[in-house]
């Protein structure tokens, strides 16, 4: 059986945000260890759906993307803590990057990106500050001591090319360089194919993008499988599809 579905780019955060929670290593670090969620825009929905409370999500982020004249504008970022859960419960005065620190070996770090190549299974992140920001404070402790970097992404943020290679090049223009530099990194991606199969089972095969009214920077997704995942997922979309815009 298949349909199809468009999401907008805060219903596709919010869907995302239930996959991240249906993962397997979340679910079990939830259970007997640590979930620190950086911040960031599709962040700021993880953290409503980790702790069922509404927030500003405008202040759980930090750089973002706005147009070079917003019609709006994007609010004060970086204004809430940091969300860390300690066997499923808030914890208070540390940073995610700070109460890395105090993690182990599969303990989830969660941090978004702003480019994903998903045939080649690559994000990439843009880096403004002079030390590489928190993905630069980050990766080592991730690597060194085995925590699983989660990486919620939506395809909105699907670029062409080769990050690794994108990555190298803009490096390469070395000190005449002036916007920000491309980091690429390796993780557990999760866009809205991972999460509409953790969460009903079904195939989701991007087949368009775009639109109006609303729907510009959308994605079109065909969904595959028998009807009761079918009818599982157009219940699940249901409740996500008028998640008003991030700034609304």
């Amino acid at each position: 059986m298949q349909t199809d579905i468009v999401l907008t780019v805060s219903e596709s955060k919010r869907l995302i945000a239930k996959g991240v929670r249906e993962l397997p290593q979340v679910k079990a670090a939830l259970e007997g260890g640590v979930v620190a969620v950086a911040k960031g825009t599709t962040n700021a929905y993880l953290v409503e759906e980790f702790t069922g409370e509404t927030i500003d999500r405008r202040l759980y982020c930090t750089g973002t993307t706005n147009p070079k004249k917003p019609s709006k504008p994007a609010g004060t970022a970086n204004k809430l803590p940091d969300l860390v859960l300690v066997k499923g419960k808030k914890t208070e005065g540390e940073t995610a990057v700070e109460y890395l620190a105090k993690m182990k070996a599969g303990d989830v770090f969660i941090k978004g990106a702003n480019a994903l190549n998903y045939e080649r299974n690559q994000a990439g992140i843009l880096i403004g500050h002079p030390t590489g920001g928190t993905i630069g404070a980050a990766i080592g402790t991730c690597v060194a001591r085995r925590i699983h970097l989660v990486i919620p992404v939506g395809l909105e943020k699907s670029v062409p090319v080769d990050i690794n290679a994108a990555s190298a090049e803009i490096a390469a223009a070395g000190p005449d360089g002036r916007g920000a530099t491309l980091w690429p990194v390796n993780g557990i991606i999760v866009t809205e194919i991972e999460a509409l199969r953790l969460l009903a089972g079904v195939r989701a095969l991007p087949c368009g993008a775009g639109g109006i009214n609303g729907a510009e920077g959308s994605i079109r997704l065909a969904l595959i499988g028998e009807r009761g995942q079918i009818e599982a997922a157009e219940a699940l979309l249901d409740g996500i599809c008028g998640e008003p815009p991030f700034i609304a």
